[in-house]
């Protein structure tokens, strides 16, 4: 460990840590360009072959950025998607993304650090940047924004932007990692390192998603049908949801996350084991007619809006399920980007399907604002060290896995990093483990 790290690992104060020299190399999970091919014709890819933990060059500072000592990361699908090599290498973003300018052209190496997420401490900031400090405590969102595109004055996720860590290099699961100081919002004081580091990028999706003008707008009351309800995105819109005053319906797949979902407040569950099983499983009309029988019997009513994230396998019911004039919001398609649906059911009945992409840096701040003061909980399950990432990012893999899954980088325990206990207490221990328990079940 760098004499860096170490200052931070021990809390030094903002002078000393300026004092420490940058390490010229640093400690991240990354992939390697010459790894492409490696799963060529396989079946099951499985990540812990690609991601490779080992030292990576130190990149310059840009003036519009800071340097973060990454405390505690977490796992997103797109760390499968990039491990996987599928459905595009992220090496072809790399080199996209270096013709834009001289800074820009850092990011093309032939290794790729990965991770969208981070908590951590400032070390260093770059020449430009005003608002952050060596020593501040924070988190990192994802997007990563042109400042100089007028599109992103509007909606940033329109303009010129990338998923950080997924888009770019010099990503979260690591030491240490760059970040424009636009991607930076104060760390929860009442969380731990690694539940301050599962929220940002899934957290902030779901905000968009449900509660945005530019999403689905939800209001007061409406019933909201969210596949995938404990998972890292379900079970974020479930509380934001319920915390809306909305009626959420969580599609689950065993008792055991049916049992979740109520622990956490959601109290109309649907099993999907309870649907019919046919050879076509939810893209059958028949099994579509189930869910909306189903939905209504617990809600009383068809869903004013669909949370919609697996996209090929749920979006045919998804489109039939929504109530005339209903809204399905999409942010992915993690069984697959062929959707299929009857269109009569869309056009006929004049549903509304929305394309959303991640978080502007407002509606970042203001879903931070949320789990600051405790309204939304971190979905943390699992906690990793970083030296086993591959095994992490195998779990979200395979599915083995509720909430979120957290990777340990530079924090050396779980549970430090809690600079108010006090509110802490008030949010209480049980709510904030709501997702562990149920992780060390599984």
């Amino acid at each position: 460990m760098s004499e860096l790290a170490e200052a931070v690992v021990a809390g030094a104060p903002p002078e000393e840590l300026r004092s420490c020299a940058v390490p010229p190399s640093y400690r991240a999970a990354h992939l390697l360009r010459s790894d492409v091919e490696l799963y060529a014709g396989v079946p099951d890819p499985d990540v812990r072959r690609s991601i490779h933990i080992g030292p990576v060059p130190m990149p310059a500072l840009a003036p519009d950025e800071v340097l973060v000592a990454v405390m505690a990361s977490s796992v997103n699908f797109n760390t499968v998607w990039s491990a996987t090599f599928q459905p595009v290498p992220t090496f072809a973003f790399l080199r996209r993304h270096a013709r834009r300018g001289p800074w820009d052209a850092r990011h093309d190496q032939p290794w790729h650090v990965i991770g969208s997420d981070a908590s951590g401490v400032v070390v260093r900031v770059g020449a430009g940047v005003g608002r952050w400090a060596v020593g501040d405590r924070v988190v990192v969102t994802p997007a990563y924004v042109d400042a100089e595109d007028p599109a992103v004055h509007s909606d940033a996720m329109t303009g010129d932007q990338r998923a950080w860590g997924y888009e770019t290099n010099f990503g979260g699961l690591a030491d240490f990692a760059v970040v424009k100081a636009s991607q930076l919002l104060p760390k929860p004081p009442h969380l731990s390192w690694e539940e301050a580091a599962c929220s940002t990028l899934c957290a902030a999706t779901a905000y968009r998603m449900l509660i945005s003008p530019l999403g689905a707008a939800m209001r007061l009351g409406d019933v909201v049908l969210i596949w995938g309800a404990t998972g890292g995105l379900g079970g974020y819109a479930v509380q934001l949801v319920l915390r809306a005053g909305g009626v959420p319906v969580g599609v689950v797949s065993s008792d055991a996350k049916a049992d979740l979902l109520r622990r956490l407040g959601c109290e109309r569950v649907v099993n999907r084991e309870a649907l019919p099983q046919t050879a076509d499983g939810l893209r059958d009309p028949k099994v579509w007619r189930a869910l909306g029988e189903e939905v209504r019997g617990l809600a009383g009513e068809d869903p004013h809006v669909v949370f919609e994230y697996t996209g090929q396998e749920t979006f045919g019911a998804s489109v039939y399920v929504a109530r005339t004039g209903g809204t399905i919001v999409t942010c992915g398609s993690s069984s697959g980007y062929a959707h299929q649906y009857d269109n009569r059911y869309l056009w006929m009945r004049l549903k509304r399907v929305i394309g959303s992409h991640g978080a502007n840096y407002r509606e970042a701040a203001e879903v931070n604002r949320l789990i600051r003061l405790g309204v939304v909980v971190p979905t943390l399950s699992r906690v990793y060290p970083l030296t086993e990432v591959g095994e992490a990012t195998r779990t979200v893999q395979h599915g083995q896995h509720v909430g979120k899954v957290g990777v340990r980088c530079l924090a050396p325990a779980d549970g430090l990093g809690i600079d108010d206990p006090v509110a802490r207490a008030a949010v209480g221990e049980e709510r904030l483990g709501v997702f562990r328990t149920a992780g060390a079940a599984t």
